[in-house]
């Protein structure tokens, strides 16, 4: 398999505000005709890092990819130190010239004379027009290798990539397909998930299984390699299967699908409806459940009832149960979500209360305690939790976990 390297140029690119994302869509198409991303760096307008970077890349792996820094100003250095670091001239194009003055003469403007430096091209190299912009790139043979330079704007590297770059790497990566199924868990922590299913994936040599944990759920990327489709998509689907059959229940994605996708998707085909009533999470979950396309036709109604006023006159929570038990306990929880039921008139009510923290947190019932309650025909039951991190890793897992709680109902209710 071939090994590629993106590297993203620009000093802003270190900085709090902004974020390479020309890498992560690079990786997909280049992982889609079997080449393997190695490694990305981001390299800031430092001529010298710069050209050690690439010269090192070159060495390192058969396709290198940059992208950035070929503007006309000064800090746009890309261009020069690419072709210093695969010892090459530039090369001035006249052509290049002529065609930047006539873009410039179509939107009513002079074209600057610094505008010259985007007609030099490294020598020996295929131009790479560039429809969306002022900036051609770059495609060179390194020997065995390919230096492919681009520009930094998504909507100007994109097409460039996908028109000019995408074919002579598909030649050199012959016929190699990559499938991928990605499953998504939930309820298990990454090692106990890893213990449970290593013995599956580690069967299948030839299969790239990866075992990542973000902040409501673990995924479990499988990446099946073959130099025939059919067998590729049949080995990847195969590990997945195995690997859902051990999981059971707690697999609730077979594609990479989000929680509040799947709970949409059994909502809808099962004609059911569901309310809310939040506490600690503030909206959150009608949120994530409102940002699904037609969630009209199964999300009628939330509340956000913060204070205990708000539990007693909007839900009918009674003061006797604040009380006695807290507006943070399972009790309270039961009867905001009966009375959600009630008042929207949905298949299901779910609710949740909790300490999202940092404060208010007590020995019995510390920061990330949290009850969620659901309602339907057959009664009320509720869950109790407590979630480990801070403010807003607490509101997501308890997100998370409000909408596993319905997702798990109606896949019970529908075995009856």
């Amino acid at each position: 398999m071939l090994t590629a390297e993106i590297i993203a140029v620009g000093s802003e690119l270190l900085t709090p505000e902004r974020t390479d994302t020309n890498s992560l869509w690079l990786t997909e198409k280049l992982n889609e005709i079997g080449i393997e991303v190695k490694l990305k760096t981001i390299v800031g307008d430092d001529e010298m890092r710069l050209e050690e970077t690439i010269r090192d890349a070159v060495k390192r792996s058969d396709i290198v990819i940059t992208t950035g820094g070929l503007g006309p100003t000064e800090d746009d250095v890309t261009r020069q130190v690419s072709a210093k670091a695969i010892d090459r001239e530039l090369v001035y194009h006249t052509e290049l010239e002529d065609d930047l003055r006539t873009r410039f003469e179509r939107w009513g403007r002079e074209m600057p004379e610094i505008n010259k430096r985007q007609a030099y091209v490294i020598d020996g190299s295929d131009v790479l027009p560039n429809p969306n912009g002022s900036a051609v790139g770059m495609f060179a043979r390194v020997g065995e290798k390919f230096l492919a330079v681009l520009p930094g704007p998504p909507r100007e590297n994109q097409p460039m990539f996908i028109d000019h770059v995408l074919p002579h790497l598909k030649e050199v990566a012959g016929t190699v397909f990559v499938k991928r199924r990605n499953l998504r868990v939930v309820g298990l922590g990454e090692s106990a998930l890893d213990e449970a299913i290593a013995p599956i994936y580690t069967a299948y040599k030839s299969v790239q299984t990866s075992i990542l944990f973000n902040k409501t759920e673990v995924e479990v990327q499988i990446s099946a390699t073959d130099t025939d489709e059919t067998a590729a998509k049949r080995t990847a689907d195969e590990l997945a299967d195995k690997v859902v059959e051990k999981l059971g229940v707690a697999v609730f994605s077979f594609n990479g699908e989000t929680m509040e996708e799947v709970v949409g998707k059994l909502l809808t085909e099962r004609g059911l409806t569901v309310s809310l009533a939040e506490s600690c999470t503030g909206g959150l979950i009608a949120e994530r459940l409102t940002d699904m396309p037609g969630s009209s036709k199964y999300f009628l109604e939330g509340a956000v009832t913060y204070s205990n006023g708000a539990k007693i006159s909007r839900l009918g929570v009674k003061s006797e149960t604040l009380d006695r038990f807290g507006a943070v306990s399972a009790e309270t929880a039961e009867e905001m979500a009966v009375g959600m039921r009630e008042r929207a008139q949905t298949d299901f009510a779910v609710s949740i209360t909790g300490i999202a923290g940092p404060d208010g947190g007590s020995e019995e019932k510390p920061v990330g305690t949290v009850f969620i309650a659901l309602a339907d025909a057959e009664g009320v039951r509720s869950m109790k939790f407590v979630f480990p991190g801070d403010r807003y890793l607490i509101r997501w897992r308890s997100s998370q976990a409000a909408l596993d709680f319905l997702r798990r109902r109606i896949l019970k209710a529908n075995e009856k």
